[in-house]
């Protein structure tokens, strides 16, 4: 028998090396070389058709109508809907919903739409019991178990459905390909047949895709760069609120965040979800301060709670959850120079309420004040919402949409707002009392 050739293929860009190396010689990050089998050459067809030259200013463009999921938080984060022939990649830690919220939005498009909800994890007796679980009517959804890529696009081409869910690409395998189902070049040629398909006969596809322990998409990197919308799944599996947040879309804003909640009938998507990082206090707190952080289009008014205690041994302990750690040691540093509040020799601890992540730096004021009120034991004025970048200067820098944070908070109850000078609103904002700082010590003299 001739011997088989093992080739060792990048699971970040999909490079490929005929020997193990700690460090992928394509795009220099370390011990991602996995072995496969080495197939034969393919030919590769392009994701879209050649077209003849012509004039950009002289092609006829249309907006693309979308096509409403149904669930409302689904849509947000997808734009308003799906697009005829977009191809969307939703990732997820195994058991965090996202065959359930997508088995939910097939039930509802299925009544105006042709519908098609193709299995390669469970059976279709499987399938069918989770359906029944969920209460949701599938009659107009049709079904398919399968894993082969060409049965696949055949039926895809035959039936030319609306929208299709594929769960999961990794599951898939190509008889053109000799390596195992979730290889790198199986979930890349899969993912690229599937995108030429979807682009030729406009039907929407969605596919699901596994996470890593790191929490990335399992395959290679270029699995992102081929889909038109990549969606993750976030969330405690062992809480009941889950998030859907988009990194990438051709057909929208990224960054949108939609919120959900588990309930024993599936997803169901939470109208207002600031509701969820705000925490009920029976009387004020030292150490606690609510931001307005920004979501996309949406404002969230986010809980950050800090603590600060002596430190018990040489070097102080700096943690963060849901906020960037440098910048906390940036931020310490600030209001030692310029407000004149050391915590060298204290351990300080921040928190973002409800397992958000804030990666914005208009956290920046509501940290340092969440931090100044536990030092000094002294709570915050009640019904107070912040937000602004601070600079290493001691400034309070402005931020984005600064006008809309301060009505989503006066919609729900707040009465006063510290931000920083140049958000300034041009007109009064009913029932909300507005204060600008535009220095560090500024800002710390107001709440002392």
């Amino acid at each position: 028998m001739a011997k088989v050739k093992s080739i060792y293929s990048c699971t970040e860009c999909g490079g490929q090396s005929l020997k193990w190396q700690g460090q992928c010689p394509h795009c220099m990050t370390w011990n991602t070389l996995v072995e496969s089998v080495a197939d034969k050459p393919t030919r590769y067809q392009a994701v879209t058709e050649a077209s003849r030259l012509q004039l950009l200013s002289d092609i006829e463009t249309s907006e693309e109508p979308r096509r409403a999921t149904g669930i409302s938080e689904l849509d947000r984060v997808l734009g308003g809907g799906l697009v005829r022939g977009a191809v969307v990649l939703l990732g997820g830690d195994p058991g965090i919903g996202k065959s359930t919220v997508l088995l939910q939005a097939l039930a509802t498009m299925g009544a105006h739409c042709r519908a098609l909800y193709i299995t390669g994890e469970e059976s279709a007796q499987q399938t069918a019991l989770r359906a029944r679980r969920l209460g949701v009517d599938t009659k107009p959804v049709q079904l398919l178990a399968e894993i082969q890529l060409e049965k696949i696009i055949q039926t895809l081409s035959a039936q030319k459905p609306d929208i299709a869910v594929i769960d999961s690409i990794q599951t898939l395998y190509s008889e053109a390909l000799q390596s195992a189902p979730g290889s790198v070049a199986q979930v890349r040629e899969c993912a690229a047949q599937l995108t030429r398909v979807a682009k030729s006969i406009g039907t929407a596809i969605i596919l699901v895709g596994h996470v890593t322990k790191e929490g990335t998409l399992a395959g290679p990197r270029v699995l992102e760069h081929i889909v038109d919308t990549v969606l993750y799944f976030e969330g405690d599996p062992n809480s009941s609120f889950r998030l859907i947040r988009a990194t990438k879309n051709r057909f929208g804003a990224v960054n949108e965040l939609g919120v959900f909640a588990m309930t024993d009938k599936g997803l169901k998507g939470v109208t207002n979800p600031s509701a969820l990082f705000l925490t009920q206090h029976g009387e004020n707190v030292a150490g606690s301060c609510v931001l307005v952080t920004q979501e996309g289009t949406r404002p969230l008014l986010v809980e950050i709670q800090a603590l600060v205690d002596e430190a018990h041994s040489a070097n102080p302990r700096r943690l963060t959850v849901g906020l960037e750690q440098n910048r906390l040691a940036m931020l310490l540093a600030v209001m030692h120079r310029h407000a004149g509040i050391a915590c060298f020799d204290q351990d300080v601890f921040v928190n973002a309420v409800g397992g958000v992540r804030i990666s914005e730096p208009a956290a920046d004021l509501a940290v340092m004040l969440a931090i100044v009120s536990s030092f000094k034991n002294k709570p915050l004025p009640e019904k107070l919402v912040v937000f602004g970048e601070v600079g290493l200067t001691g400034e309070i820098r402005a931020v984005q949409r600064g006008q809309e944070r301060i009505k989503e908070a006066a919609k729900l109850g707040f009465t006063h707002a510290l931000i920083p000078k140049a958000n300034k609103p041009k007109q009064t904002i009913e029932g909300m009392t507005v204060t600008v700082v535009a220095r560090v010590g500024d800002a710390v003299a107001k709440i002392l």
